[in-house]
């Protein structure tokens, strides 16, 4: 046996925290291959999010963090890593466009794989592997997707994909037989029998269902929230950063002007989740009747500030009684939430009647 055939197999791949990567990374686990799973935090994970909300009304199984999950059921270790700031300005500008709202699904797997190989360098990986099955994703996961990224990463021979592996040219490990080729699988298409029946076999019981998606990206409303934003940045010459997208996945969206965007809570927890990021905007709020909390540029003229009242008072429990006075407040700018009571740089106090639904549709932007 030569000395590569003796050496054990290290790999570190990519797991979401969805079923696919926890089966890639648990058939590797099944061949005695020393498994480091890594999940890079985009800043657009939707489990993530409804964590940061905490609805008191969510089922408990939405606020897991699927990706230790993940990690649990398939035996492995897994690193969590911050790629935020970094992956936001690549989906900004993706050379390979995006899918059907803002997804870069191509630009997206290339970065990931990226940043794994630089893992994989330190760790002294011998492969990197992923959860994708050829067929199931029809911008990233045909043949000619996969071979292209495989390509433009330089991951010719160390880029493993266990779930279809008998329908790709083997890899390095494979070749030498390091990795036991009849092992790995020739899972393909959009069917997930085959998935649903190993997971089964490996006692794999908890799982996110993938109807439901885990990347606000790929959803149409926000991607058209997205490009909204994005054009904003270019008109306004103002760098979109991690507060902006937060701000993105939450609220009624309305664009006042190609500078100024009113966003308006749907519940408690928004509401809460919208007062944290108050510092440097206006908060917006009736004061006699229950409502959503509002939030506005601090930019935003006064006239703007009255519209984004009326829009207030229409979804506050006073929409049908007449004007309602709403207060505006419009807090400094900080890197961090204004402490409890901090006294607001300006306030406007107003009675306004309620906006129209002619106006509201209007204005409306996505979701």
């Amino acid at each position: 046996m030569s000395e590569s055939e003796r050496k054990p197999v290290k790999a570190v791949g990519l797991m979401s925290g969805g079923l696919d990567s926890t089966l890639a990374a648990r058939v590797l686990k099944e061949q005695g291959v020393e498994v480091i799973g890594l999940n890079f935090s985009t800043g657009f994970c939707t489990y993530d999010h409804h964590r940061a909300i905490g609805r008191n009304k969510d089922d408990p199984r939405r606020l897991r963090n699927h990706v230790l999950q993940s990690g649990a059921q398939a035996e492995v270790e897994v690193r969590i890593i911050d790629v935020a700031d970094e992956y936001l300005e690549m989906v900004k500008h993706p050379r390979h466009g995006y899918g059907v709202a803002a997804n870069p699904c191509i630009d997206c797997r290339i970065f990931m794989l990226n940043k794994a190989k630089e893992v994989a360098e330190q760790e002294g990986a011998d492969v990197i592997f992923t959860g994708e099955v050829l067929g199931q994703r029809p911008m990233s996961q045909h043949r000619n997707s996969l071979d292209m990224i495989e390509k433009e990463t330089g991951l010719k021979g160390r880029l493993l994909r266990p779930l279809s592996a008998r329908h790709l040219p083997p890899t390095i490990v494979e070749q030498e037989g390091r990795v036991d080729r009849e092992r790995l699988l020739s899972i393909k298409g959009r069917s997930r029998r085959e998935q649903t029946r190993l997971a089964d076999e490996l006692a794999i019981d908890e799982f996110p269902q993938p109807s439901g998606g885990c990347c606000f990206l790929a959803d149409r409303g926000f991607g058209r929230r997205f490009h909204d934003l994005i054009k904003e940045e270019e008109i306004a010459g103002r760098k979109v950063g991690r507060d902006e997208i937060m701000l993105l996945k939450v609220g009624r969206h309305f664009r006042l002007s190609p500078t100024v965007k009113v966003i308006v809570g749907r519940d408690e927890g928004e509401n809460r989740f919208l007062e944290r990021l108050r510092a440097g905007r206006w908060k917006v709020a009736a004061t006699e009747h229950l409502g959503p909390v509002t939030l506005v540029p601090g930019q935003a003229t006064d006239e703007e500030i009255h519209v984004a009242a009326a829009i207030t008072a229409r979804y506050s429990d006073g929409r049908r009684q007449g004007p309602v006075r709403v207060r505006s407040e419009l807090f400094a700018e900080s890197a961090s939430m204004p402490a409890e009571g901090a006294s607001p740089l300006r306030v406007i106090e107003q009675n306004v009647e309620s906006a129209s639904e002619e106006s509201l549709d209007a204005w409306r932007v996505g979701m």
